[in-house]
């Protein structure tokens, strides 16, 4: 069994309802969970807020938080849960921003730099990952890692 299919199965039978706002990885987080039948029991829907603009309108992302860090950005990331979580009220939360590739990186925000945003028991976690890769890799690393991860929290 997938892992994705295998967290699925823990959230079901938890009721625990997820959401996702996502940027770096364009849809491929809510398509990890939506590709699995009964996802809608607890995928309540996403949002892929690509450019900044999508950011301030749809997650109301502060316009001094994105130019004072950025989008790639711990704040950034925060910021998206939190607004989503406003917006959906899904017991996890979770957002990704970053820098896929194979341009847009900078001296500081190198191409494979990424943050997570969950939102879960109302406490924020925000991490920090650095994946290598071509674009889609570092795209499916970034999804993997959620899993994992929440697999091991669930």
């Amino acid at each position: 069994m997938s892992l994705p299919k295998k967290l699925l199965d823990k959230l079901i039978a938890k009721n625990i309802t997820v959401s996702t706002a996502e940027s770096c990885t364009g849809g491929l987080l809510a398509y990890s969970f939506i590709k699995n039948k009964n996802s809608s029991k607890i995928f309540i829907g996403g949002y892929i807020t690509y450019s900044n603009e999508m950011k301030i309108k749809e997650l109301k992302i502060s316009k001094i938080s994105l130019r004072k860090y950025g989008a790639v950005s711990y704040q950034i990331a925060e910021e998206m849960i939190q607004e989503l979580y406003q917006k959906n009220k899904t017991k996890i939360c979770i957002s990704t921003t970053g820098i896929a590739g194979p341009s847009g990186s900078s001296k500081n925000k190198p191409v494979g730099l990424i943050y997570i945003g969950i939102r879960m028991n109302k406490k924020d976690i925000v991490i920090k990952k650095n994946f290598k890769g071509t674009r889609i890799q570092i795209q499916r690393k970034c999804v993997n890692f959620i899993f994992k991860y929440l697999n091991n929290l669930i």
